[in-house]
């Protein structure tokens, strides 16, 4: 009885030891999603961001077909690795709509002439109050608004190139 007493702990530990590998192989999802997916967007409306776009209310989006709203920032480097696939959205016929959180016009019209502008509108968010109203838990993140104002989809953090394609179709299905 002692001997098997003995080797206890050793079971312990390997059984501990187990536990954390298999919390290695197999992390939880850590993806905070909208609570508003397939809702009304909530009433908003934003300045300029920039002077020559104007501004964003929620009205705005509705009776205007699908569109994408993506919540980004000048000081985000998601952001700007985000840049070329909204450019090609916009090319294939995508209307994008924008809130810049946190930001300033100087250094929202600075992120646009390095990385491209596919926005129609930009709306100013500096206290992130819209963006959180959303739902939105960080920069960048883009929704899917179709023409009657309802939340489609969410795409949490940067769109990437091997997903332009499936947006493309997402967006086509929302009309």
């Amino acid at each position: 009885m002692r001997r098997w007493l003995l080797w206890l702990p050793l079971g312990a530990f390997a059984l501990l030891v187990a536990v954390v590998a298999s919390g290695l192989m197999r992390p939880a999802d850590r993806t905070v999603r909208s609570a508003l997916a397939c809702k009304p967007l909530p009433a908003f409306t934003l300045a300029p961001s920039v002077p020559t776009k104007p501004g964003l209310s929620s009205d705005s989006m509705r009776g205007q077909g699908p569109r994408l709203l993506n919540v980004f920032a000048s000081w985000c480097i998601p952001c700007i690795a985000e840049a070329p696939q909204l450019l090609k959205l916009e090319a294939a016929g995508v209307p994008i709509d924008a809130i810049a959180v946190r930001d300033t016009p100087r250094a929202v019209q600075g992120f646009l002439a390095r990385n491209g502008d596919p926005y129609a509108r930009i709306g100013d968010d500096r206290q992130s109050a819209v963006q959180l109203s959303l739902g939105s838990s960080g920069v960048p993140e883009t929704f899917l608004i179709d023409g009657k104002g309802v939340i489609v989809k969410q795409y949490v953090g940067d769109i990437r190139p091997d997903q332009v394609d499936a947006v493309i179709a997402d967006w086509r299905a929302a009309r």
